[in-house]
C-alpha cells in the first residue's frame, strides 16, 4: 500500500488495513470472476485503487453526504472512496448481477457499514443522493441522460462546488463537452506523477446538468 500511502499520508491504520485486504480479496475474486483483464490485474492498486482516489483529490465528501456510484463493476470507484470517508454514505450500481454480489461480499468483508449495493440500471434507481461518481461508463451526453433526475438540487453539506457528477474518464473531451459550459476538468497528472496518468482526467459536472 506503499503507493497510496505516498499520495494519501493521513491515512489511519484500519484505513491502510481495509485497502491491503481489498487488495488481496480482489486478487482472489479475479481469479473466479473476470473483474478486471489479466493485463490490468498487476497494476490494480495504481489503475484501480489510486485512480478512484483522484475523486478524494477533487472533494472532501463530508459526513451524511449520499454518493451514487454507477456501473460500479468490481466496486470502482465506490468502494475505495467508502474506505476513505467512513462517515459517508455510499450506493453501489451495477446491472450485472455478479459484480454486485461481489462487492456486496467485499464490502461485508472489510465492515464497510457505509456501503449498500443493488443489482439495477441507473434509470430505474429510485431516490436522489448528493453526489454522483463513476468511471467511464459511456460516453458523457449518453451517461448525463441514463442519469437525469438522481442528484439532489440542493446540497445543505458542501458549500464549495455544490451536488453533481465527478467522472473518471481519459483523452480529449472536448467535443463531449461542448454542451456543458460549467463543466470542470481535474488532470489527474496534477495530483500524481505515474505515467499512466498523463491522459486521465476527473471530470465535475454541476447537479443542474442532472436536474
Amino acid at each position: 500500500m506503499q503507493l497510496i500511502q505516498k499520495y494519501f499520508p493521513e491515512l489511519t491504520s484500519d484505513q491502510q488495513n481495509k485497502f491491503e485486504r481489498l487488495e488481496s480479496s480482489i486478487r482472489e475474486w479475479n481469479q473466479k470472476i473476470n473483474l478486471i483483464s489479466r493485463t490490468d490485474i498487476q497494476f490494480l492498486v495504481e489503475r484501480h485503487f489510486l485512480y478512484s482516489l483522484a475523486i478524494a483529490k477533487c472533494i472532501r465528501f463530508q459526513p451524511g453526504q449520499s454518493v451514487l456510484d454507477v456501473g460500479t463493476g468490481g466496486g470502482f470507484p465506490g468502494i475505495p472512496l467508502a474506505i476513505m470517508f467512513p462517515e459517508t454514505r455510499f450506493h453501489l450500481v451495477d446491472s450485472i448481477g455478479k459484480k454486485i454480489m461481489v462487492v456486496r461480499s467485499l464490502s461485508g468483508e472489510l465492515e464497510l457499514n457505509n456501503v449498500t449495493s443493488d443489482q439495477i440500471r441507473v434509470e430505474n434507481i429510485k431516490g436522489t443522493f448528493d453526489y454522483i461518481v463513476a468511471r467511464a461508463v459511456t460516453a458523457l451526453p449518453e451517461f448525463i441522460r441514463l442519469a437525469k433526475g438522481k442528484c439532489r438540487v440542493h446540497n445543505n453539506h458542501e458549500k464549495v462546488s455544490g451536488n453533481g457528477l465527478y467522472y473518471l474518464q481519459g483523452g480529449d473531451l472536448s467535443e463531449e463537452l461542448n454542451s456543458f459550459g460549467e463543466a470542470q476538468i481535474f488532470p489527474v497528472s496534477t495530483y500524481y506523477e505515474e505515467p499512466y496518468f498523463v491522459s486521465k482526467l476527473v471530470v465535475y459536472l454541476p447537479g443542474k446538468y442532472l436536474q
